[in-house]
């Protein structure tokens, strides 16, 4: 029976700025692009880099708000395609424009 050897991780070296390259082949599977951002944290004694995505305070406060609209009920919906999604608006449209003096 033959033993399978275990693929080997790429080496990389810091460099002068505390630099580190990423290898291509792992850079290209998280499809990572220049400017995004890495957590970089310290568990038992490996260093682990997780890609994160960052939002403005602005989208995280419209994002708060419209999760706090849904909870309370302030939505439309579910529906099974946009042609639905559409005629609900459109439907709701005529009903408030048929409301006003």
């Amino acid at each position: 029976m033959k033993i399978q050897e275990k693929e080997r991780s790429p080496l990389v070296k810091i460099g002068v700025s505390r630099q580190v390259v990423i290898p291509k082949k792992i850079h290209r599977e998280l499809r990572l692009v220049p400017g995004d951002y890495l957590e970089v944290e310290l568990l038992k004694g490996r260093v682990v880099m997780t890609p994160k995505a960052l939002i403005d305070k602005e989208t995280e406060r419209r994002l708060r708000e419209s999760l706090k609209d849904y909870a309370e009920g302030r939505s439309y919906g579910p529906f099974n395609s946009a042609k639905d999604l559409l005629a609900d608006l459109h439907h709701r449209t005529a009903k408030h424009k048929s409301k006003k003096p």
